[in-house]
Parts: structure tokens; sequence; C-alpha cells
């Protein structure tokens, strides 16, 4: 299993999936009974369980601000040439065809690069995609420490006299009790996706 990442010049770069990763999606989904999902299952697994950022408007955010819907977690920068987009399109499209029950789904983008995805970019760039999409930051070096809990590798890349950023392409879906289910490949569907959420979303009732 490999997991692309942001590249410059829009040439899409890919890392292996790291060893320790692959062990924990092993042991999560080991035994795991319930509905067949086409994303990866991995329920129970330890890492990417909260967060505390900041949103667009300096208020902290955290998984209970949300509770009720699940949530699709994608990290990237807003500078990123193709496979951030690609994936917000996607969740776009997710929510589309997920029709009454696209309000139970919230979409979050958390930024790799807080130098230059400053509160106003965030939410210029998440509202190109959907006016509900909420962007999230924190600083450089709790950034760091937030993609070794996600399980999330990124680096910046220098390009002349600026940087781009290669970056793990994986999204995640957590349902609406706030725990992590699922994680989406860069390469599948919305079709797909939009599937997985219906069957997460009908185990809760409103």
């Amino acid at each position: 299993m490999r997991i692309p990442m942001c590249a410059a010049r829009r040439a899409h770069r890919f890392i292996a999936l790291p060893a320790v990763l692959c062990a924990t999606l092993l042991l999560a989904a080991c035994g795991q009974a319930g509905p067949s999902f086409h994303s990866t299952d991995i329920s129970g697994a330890a890492f990417g369980q909260d967060f505390r950022l900041l949103d667009p408007d300096g208020r902290q955010r955290s998984l209970a601000d949300f509770r009720g819907r699940a949530v699709i977690i994608f990290f990237g920068f807003t500078q990123c040439p193709d496979v951030c987009p690609t994936a917000l399109i996607r969740a776009a499209e997710v929510k589309q065809r997920l029709g009454a029950e696209a309000d139970r789904l919230q979409v979050v983008f958390i930024t790799l690069d807080p130098e230059r995805d400053t509160p106003e970019v965030l939410r210029e760039y998440t509202a190109a995609f959907g006016a509900d999409f909420l962007g999230l930051y924190t600083t450089v070096d709790e950034t760091r420490t937030l993609a070794d809990e996600f399980r999330i590798f990124y680096r910046k890349v220098p390009t002349g006299g600026s940087y781009t950023m290669d970056h793990t392409a994986t999204s995640y879906v957590y349902d609406p009790e706030g725990r992590l289910r699922l994680a989406v490949l860069h390469a599948q569907d919305a079709e797909s996706v939009a599937a997985d959420l219906q069957t997460l979303l009908q185990s809760f009732s409103r």
C-alpha cells in the first residue's frame, strides 16, 4: 500500500505506508465485526484521538464540537497544486451524494503550513470547496506534534526562492461519537466514500 503526497510542479510523489502504521491498522482491523467499508476500517486505532486547534475566528476547536456528525479530516496546505484540492473536491462531492444527510458530515482541513496559511487564507480556501468546510491551524511546533500523533508525514521541499510540501494524502473519517473509524486513500472515488459515510451514519440515529 502506498500513499500519494503533494509535490511541486503538479507531479505526484509517493511514500510507502510506514511499517508502524501498517501494523497499527492491521491490529485495529483484526477481530472487528461490523459493517463492510470500501475504505480501510481502522476502528479501535489508538492514534488520532483528538485535537485542539484554532479556526479562522480564533476559536479553539476539538472533535467534541462536531459530536452528532461524521467528520472527514484532511491534512494539507493551501498552495498544494493538485492533491489537496482533489481531496476537498471529493469531499464536496461526497456531501452532495449524501443528499438530505449532508448536514451530518463536517469536513475539516488542517494546515501543515501555518507559516503561509493564515486564518484569512484558510477561510477563503475552504470556502471555495464548501460553505461549511472548516480550516484549522496551530503553531509550527504544535503542527509537527499533531502530525506525529495522527501518523501524518510532511516536509518542506525547496523550490527556488520558496517551497512546497510533501505530505501524506490520506483522509480520516470519524463517526458521530468522535471515534476514528476509516482511512480513505487518495485514489478512492467519491461514490465509494459516500457509500461508506451512508453506512456509518445509518448506525447512528439523529
